[in-house]
């Protein structure tokens, strides 16, 4: 597509339709590097792609070694795909998506 011009909203629209899933790493102040949220694009909304942030790690202070203290959580949202997955025989556990529940 070299040389082609295209609206602004048009490249957003294919970008909103080609990525699925938006897994954000950072390093913290110990050095360490963490995922600290995995969202999903739910589509757009005028010129807006829109997002459901599905998980995120949430700190809880540090450690007497400095150590970045933190859990990974679910927020509790559903995600859309789980349609595409279940139509494809993939089955997940709904309880990966309880809020209460700490991954670490």
């Amino acid at each position: 597509m070299s040389g082609l011009t295209l609206a602004s909203s048009v490249v957003r629209q294919q970008v909103a339709s080609a990525i699925d899933l938006v897994i954000q790493s950072e390093r913290l102040a110990d050095g360490r590097r963490v995922i600290t949220s995995i969202a999903e694009i739910t589509g757009m909304e005028e010129s807006v792609v829109t997002m459901q942030e599905l998980f995120v790690f949430q700190r809880q202070g540090i450690d007497e070694h400095g150590k970045v203290k933190g859990v990974f959580r679910a927020t509790g949202l559903r995600p859309q795909m789980l349609k595409r997955f279940a139509e494809r025989g993939v089955r997940l556990n709904e309880a990966l998506f309880d809020p209460n529940r700490i991954f670490e």
